[in-house]
């Protein structure tokens, strides 16, 4: 038994390494501290064939691209992509929220599709449903293209998280001037979503009257939460649940570090584990 389960993590650290290594995307910069695969800024037109539903309707904004200096080129703009959806919304008169999706490190075209639990309340709510996409993502590109935005120092400053909900705040207001400006704002996120949309609320209290934020790791900095919190917590909840499960898991590191340092060490971790 104990060996089985030495095999088995062998085999899903091998599988990890395989799959990042040979990410063929072009990547980003993160702004979430949070170590996850990296992110990636996906070539527009295979982003933009993931979106399928009818309900979601696509429009842009004219962005700021700079909220909080007042130099010459502070005014330039670009266009900021918006996804909405209408179907459960009770109209300008009723009065019904507007949930707002703040999207992440990633281009928003697959959001409608995967956040089951904004839609699945939206009818119970009669809500409008907004997500909006990050600046430097997707086709939220400042400057004209990928090339000029990451060019150097000048233009990457502007890719930041206090800009980022500087734009939510900008889009959201234009949203209910437009629609309804009575419709109260609930703001959501998960992960770096999470953390902009707590953010947000504590920035922009007049702009949204509540925030969900699932999985924001608003603590996880330096000098305030130890780097190693996480890994602690896991261990102690395998060694809770099994000393022999837990020493296992331990030894397999040293176990793990010494076949793949070897020669063509993780070719023989591939093959022996048939990794794709």
């Amino acid at each position: 038994m104990e060996k089985q389960q030495h095999s088995l993590i062998i085999f899903i650290f091998i599988s990890t390494y395989l799959i990042s290594s040979t990410h063929p995307l072009m990547v980003i910069p993160r702004l979430s501290p949070i170590p996850e695969w990296e992110t990636i800024l996906y070539n527009n037109n295979f982003a933009s064939s993931s979106l399928s539903s009818d309900d979601v309707k696509t429009f842009y904004y004219n962005q700021t691209l700079d909220h909080f200096n007042y130099r010459p080129q502070s005014y330039q703009t670009f266009q900021q992509r918006y996804l909405m959806n209408f179907k459960y919304w009770g109209g300008a008169n009723s009065s019904a929220p507007i949930f707002a999706y703040l999207g992440a490190e990633a281009p928003i075209d697959g959001s409608p599709e995967g956040l089951g639990f904004i839609t699945d309340n939206a009818a119970s709510f009669n809500a409008l449903l907004l997500y909006i996409e990050h600046r430097y993502y997707g086709k939220s590109i400042p400057f004209g293209s990928r090339e000029e935005a990451l060019k150097n120092a000048s233009t990457i400053g502007y890719f930041n998280s206090a800009q980022a909900i500087a734009d939510y705040a900008e889009l959201i207001i234009h949203i209910k001037n437009t629609y309804s400006h009575k419709s109260p704002v609930i703001v959501f996120g998960g992960s770096y979503g999470g953390m902009l949309a707590s953010w947000f609320r504590l920035k922009y209290p007049h702009v949204a009257i509540g925030a969900l934020a699932s999985s924001a790791p608003i603590l996880y900095f330096d000098d305030i939460t130890p780097h190693d919190g996480y890994f602690s917590i896991v261990t102690r909840d395998f060694r809770e649940a099994s000393e022999t499960c837990y020493q296992t898991i331990l030894k397999s590191w040293s176990a793990i570090e010494r076949v793949a340092s070897q020669p063509n060490g993780l070719s023989i971790l591939s093959n022996k584990f048939n990794t794709c």
